[in-house]
């Protein structure tokens, strides 16, 4: 039940033999029920002996099972400063966010649509404020913010002028006013919490 959208894309006669496929052949590392999606997603990704699949389906898979992963996520909120100063602050993110780069259009996939070509993308899952998984398309800019704010080390104008520097920007305080309105959106949707305490 995890898995709508791959079992959509294989159809049921196909979707029943890679279930048993799977329960036949792989050896699962956990008893508790909930992890059994996690174990599907690794025996597509790690299994030598598994059915022939579309080239995109692990990775559809792993982003079905992440909606799961985020939901169930033990993920206490540390204190924070809600209305800091994201860019001399030290940004604080969402210790739900999961901050995903696929090889394929997974979000786009479906019955009706199948990629024949890879298409990289970037994707932030999250829980919010009222404790609903949110799905949000990123870009490789906005991934990469988030990735360099992941170690609680940087500043936001820290992060911004790194990410200019990568790009050879002639004008790295434009690449920090543009990183300030993304971290402030960023900060509305609940992705950024504020600027540790």
């Amino acid at each position: 039940s995890c898995f709508p959208v791959c079992r959509g894309t294989l159809g049921e006669k196909r979707w029943r033999q890679l279930n048993r496929a799977y329960f036949r052949e792989w050896p699962s590392q956990t008893p508790w029920f909930r992890e059994i999606p996690r174990e599907f997603v690794r025996y597509l990704n790690e299994s030598t002996s598994k059915p022939v699949l579309p080239a995109w389906f692990a990775e559809l898979a792993h982003y079905e099972w992440v909606e799961l992963a985020v939901d169930i996520m033990d993920s206490p909120i540390p204190e924070h400063l809600a209305t800091g100063d994201l860019l001399s602050g030290l940004p604080l993110l969402n210790p739900t966010l999961m901050n995903l780069t696929y090889q394929w259009p997974v979000h786009k996939i479906g019955p009706d649509y199948r990629p024949r070509k890879m298409q990289p993308s970037q994707l932030l899952v999250y829980r919010n404020g009222d404790d609903k998984v949110q799905f949000v398309a990123s870009n490789a800019v906005t991934a990469r913010l988030l990735a360099l704010l992941d170690s609680g080390k940087l500043s936001g104008r820290a992060a911004c002028l790194c990410i200019a520097n990568e790009l050879a920007h002639p004008s790295p305080e434009t690449i920090v006013a543009h990183g300030h309105t993304l971290l402030k959106q960023l900060h509305q949707q609940g992705i950024v919490l504020g600027v540790k305490a």
